[in-house]
């Protein structure tokens, strides 16, 4: 959308960004949909577990075609190679770690040299799936939670499950064996789904039509200033430049939920995500919880609630491997696997990077000052029958208001990398590396600098 006067903007706002957005949106993904559907009607028939992995597997090539066409072969290709890692290492125990190693080695040669970066780039998603269910795999027969190798077409299947194979998320081997029993069709279901499926829109459209025109319309702070020009970036002024800041993060936090939900669409309608107690079962797969993104206790509670199953792969299969190593070690290992699987790219590198120093020095120094004080200012909320004294104090409350809104402007900062230019800069990561550092060093690095005054007052406190 162009630049108008206020009144103008929200005339055009309808014809002009949300039903164009919505549309578009709706026509990339409906095959997807009817896919899962068709799949999850199927394997409510008795059929043998075999055809039910067959049909899984036919769904999931069609639809990598659909959205990748021929360069689907790289991700079929990733999955042969982790299989066959698998059954010729059969009878290792630690097959985990080298899997985990040989995956990481095929995306890394996948950046570098075996095609051009904008189309393995498309596919960054579904690679990061492939890889995060192989290596889980491999680590839960390890660990005797899964007893023998699967056989080829359970492997496939489970790889190529429809419901996860473009937008996630990552589930458990054991997860997709349970959504190929067909429980049957109920209204929590359906509910499940429209809902899903309605936020997925909504965070669409605000991420589209409403973050990146935040300030100077739906909240004018800076009155007609920020609609006079054309090229908003460059605005003088330390304050409108945060403004713009959290623009972008905001756009870059709803891209992300309308994923996060249109994975919990596709996943749920496709028979998976949810949880039986006894005969009750529930549909009730999470993938984001935007709430405590946007108005967060701390940025540990950011980086769990962000991607809930990937936190929960990268918590179970990487940080407990690695705890041995202690808990810093430990969160760099995990925070690096993360960048590592995201691929090479060196914004998301930075920001994951530094995300692993600021949620350490956050918890140990929270952790510190919950001692000192006897009070629930822990990074996590406290459960109710925890032993500080102090939990309900207005100095209590100040605190964990100061650390929250900390969170806010780590969140402000680091966000500020991710906008629309990025996606053009793909080709190019010296563009990348550069509009990085520019976007930070107009932020004089703030950050990173809190994060180190943190650090130095929890060496002092100790």
């Amino acid at each position: 959308m162009g630049v108008f006067s206020r009144q103008k903007f929200f005339q055009e706002l309808a014809h002009g960004c949300l039903l164009p957005t919505a549309q578009q949106g709706l026509e990339q993904v409906w095959q997807l949909l009817v896919i899962c559907l068709l799949c999850r009607l199927i394997w409510m028939f008795g059929l043998p577990s075999f055809v039910k992995h067959l049909v899984t597997v036919a769904g999931g090539f069609y639809t990598l075609y659909l959205f990748f066409e021929l360069h689907m072969i790289w991700v079929v290709l990733l999955s042969l190679l982790c299989y066959l890692f698998l059954f010729l290492c059969r009878h290792s125990t630690i097959r985990g770690t080298f899997l985990s190693i040989t995956v990481l080695i095929y995306l890394l040669l996948g950046e570098l040299h075996m095609m051009d970066t904008t189309n393995w780039h498309k596919m960054r998603g579904s690679q990061m799936v492939v890889a995060m269910k192989a290596i889980s795999l491999a680590f839960d027969l390890d660990r005797g939670v899964v007893t023998s190798v699967p056989s080829p077409i359970e492997f496939m299947g489970y790889i190529y499950f429809v419901g996860t194979v473009i937008f996630g998320p990552w589930i458990s081997f054991n997860s997709y064996k349970e959504a190929l029993e067909g429980r049957k069709l109920s209204l929590s279901w359906l509910l499940k789904v429209s809902v899903s499926w309605v936020k997925s829109q909504v965070c669409l459209v605000i991420s589209n039509c409403v973050a990146p025109y935040l300030f100077p319309y739906f909240i004018p702070v800076y009155g007609d200033k920020l609609l006079r020009s054309k090229k908003r970036r460059k605005i003088r002024g330390t304050p409108a430049k945060w403004l713009l800041a959290y623009e972008n993060t905001l756009s870059f936090h709803f891209s992300n939920y309308f994923v996060g939900y249109l994975s919990e669409t596709t996943t749920t309608l496709a028979g998976a995500g949810f949880t039986e107690e006894k005969d009750n079962l529930k549909w009730d797969m999470t993938v984001s919880k935007p709430l405590n993104i946007e108005f967060p206790r701390s940025m540990v509670e950011v980086v769990t609630s962000w991607n809930l199953p990937m936190s929960r792969f990268l918590h179970t299969y990487v940080f407990k491997s690695a705890l041995k190593f202690g808990t810093f070690s430990a969160i760099m290992v995990t925070y690096t696997a993360s960048a590592l699987l995201h691929g090479l790219s060196f914004h998301l590198g930075a920001v994951l990077i530094s995300l692993g120093f600021i949620t350490y020095v956050e918890h140990v120094l929270r952790k510190r000052l919950a001692a000192i004080f006897n009070a629930c200012i822990l990074s996590k909320k406290c459960l109710p029958n925890c032993t500080h004294q102090n939990k309900k104090g207005l100095w209590v409350y100040m605190i964990n208001i100061a650390f929250s809104a900390l969170a806010i402007l780590h969140l402000t900062y680091l966000g500020s990398v991710f906008n629309s230019s990025v996606d053009f800069m793909e080709e190019d990561e010296d563009n990348i590396t550069h509009h990085t550092i520019q976007k930070w060093s107009e932020l004089s690095w703030t950050s990173h600098w809190v994060t180190f005054g943190c650090w130095i007052l929890y060496r002092l406190i100790l």
